[in-house]
């Protein structure tokens, strides 16, 4: 469901329906006089609405596989939106008579004023059936390379910048785990960096294996966005953070030579593969700030415990501010760990998206807490724990809880951050925040 609110009220304008949940963010484009709203659902639509009303202008089917998911923000340019697709197929591999797997991650654009198709580029071939697996179910390969995070534009190359994930089958392809470069007029691939080669992975391979690729992971895409920027000197650079625990700048003009490259978190014990970073970094054009998640989890050992994982209270998060000249540690800030007593679901894994403004750096935490740092020197100036109950202005009764995935919007003056994430065994919670410029 889309809901339109005032932005200082949360006065409810109109909502919109659409046919699978959303998770992606929602892009606002002038369209005349008017606006369009573009997102995408998890079944594979992708949404044109009017603004000002919610009125449905087109919708369009993007992929015609089940487990697609579209969860990275569109982008805009010259009269087309930019669309790229995921899936959620790597888990269908949990049941080991599943032909796995047959998604391809992608990029199609569509015509921004009816929603024709102008073209689409696939980041691996069509997959050929491969074997099959130790139940004798058929399997199919290549697979994955989905792209869950925002292309990024490179008007002056005439190029535009995604990260994919891994594959979910054999064999292991060369645009996995990479930073692909695609001519924005067609779609073609100019060049590729692959950070990580081989990295073939699905559920079944942290289960009973029985449909488990060869490579067996470890599982390293990358789920947010690269970022353009430029050095001091004007040099552009590409910066780019993977679950790995690394972050990478790379040089575009140079087709993706690597500039150089610094871990921020290693996998220890009971982590996932989140190690490093999630959901996505930030720049002010000298520095770049990189959360980690590094969260610790274990199996319920209760059957009836419905919790998909039980998170450590004291293990995962730290902010780390690189300078983007050369990689160097400006500063870290610790984690901060989980208080006694805290809600079951409580982790101090900092794996929501940073954002920036002049002079601050928010980072919200699987406990529930948005904090600002300071940019110069990484100390908490502001902290606000979420993990709470609140009094709405609709009336409906809501609670905070642990904050994963987008991070905080800043415009106007004002804070708005969503609370409240289960998915991974974090603290539910129902609730949107607005904060006001004094802190209120």
């Amino acid at each position: 469901m889309i809901h339109a609110l005032r932005a200082s009220s949360g006065c409810l304008q109109w909502v919109f329906q659409a046919n699978g949940p959303v998770r992606m963010s929602i892009l606002a484009v002038p369209l005349g006089r008017r606006h369009a709203l573009l997102f995408g659902d998890q079944t594979g639509w992708f949404y044109s609405l009017e603004a000002e009303t919610g009125k449905l202008l087109w919708k369009k089917k993007i992929e015609e596989h089940d487990a697609t998911r579209l969860t990275g923000t569109p982008v805009a340019y010259g009269g087309n939106i930019f669309v790229p697709a995921a899936s959620w197929e790597e888990t269908r591999s949990l049941d080991s008579n599943y032909p796995c797997c047959t998604f391809r991650g992608s990029v199609t654009a569509l015509r921004i004023r009816d929603g024709q198709q102008v073209w689409k580029s696939y980041l691996v071939p069509e997959p050929k059936r491969t074997g099959q697996s130790k139940r004798g179910t058929p399997q199919f390969g290549p697979s994955g390379a989905g792209v869950w995070a925002s292309p990024t534009l490179d008007v002056k190359r005439g190029l535009m910048y995604i990260a994919t994930g891994d594959n979910y089958s054999s064999p292991a392809t060369s645009l996995s785990d990479a930073i692909v470069a695609l001519e924005i007029a067609t779609g073609h691939v100019i060049w590729s960096k692959q950070t990580t080669a081989g990295d073939a992975y699905n559920s079944s391979c942290g289960t009973d294996k029985q449909i488990c690729p060869d490579e067996d992971g470890p599982d390293y895409d990358f789920g947010s966005s690269a970022i353009l920027t430029q050095l001091p000197g004007g040099r552009d650079i590409l910066l780019a953070g993977q679950k790995s625990g690394m972050v990478y700048a790379i040089d575009p003009e140079k087709k993706g030579e690597l500039m150089w490259e610094v871990r921020i978190a290693t996998r220890g014990p009971n982590m996932g593969p989140s190690v490093g970073v999630q959901w996505g970094m930030s720049t002010d054009g000298q520095k770049v700030y990189a959360a980690t998640s590094s969260s610790g989890r274990t199996p319920p050992k209760d059957p009836l415990d419905t919790r998909r994982n039980i998170l450590d209270p004291q293990q995962g998060g730290g902010l780390t501010a690189l300078r983007i000249a050369d990689g160097s540690q400006a500063w870290y800030a610790p984690p901060i760990v989980c208080a006694p007593g805290a809600p079951s679901g409580c982790s101090p894994a900092q794996s929501a998206a940073v954002t920036g403004i002049p002079g601050v750096v928010f980072s919200a935490s699987m406990d529930g807490h948005l904090r600002g740092y300071n940019a110069e020197d990484g100390k908490v100036i502001w902290d606000f724990d979420t993990a709470r109950q609140f009094q709405t202005v609709n009336g409906v009764k809501a609670t905070g809880g642990s904050i994963d995935g987008p991070g905080p919007v800043v415009v106007n003056g004002m804070v708005f951050i969503n609370s409240g994430y289960s998915r991974f065994g974090g603290i539910p919670g129902n609730v949107l925040l607005a904060f006001s410029p004094d802190g209120q």
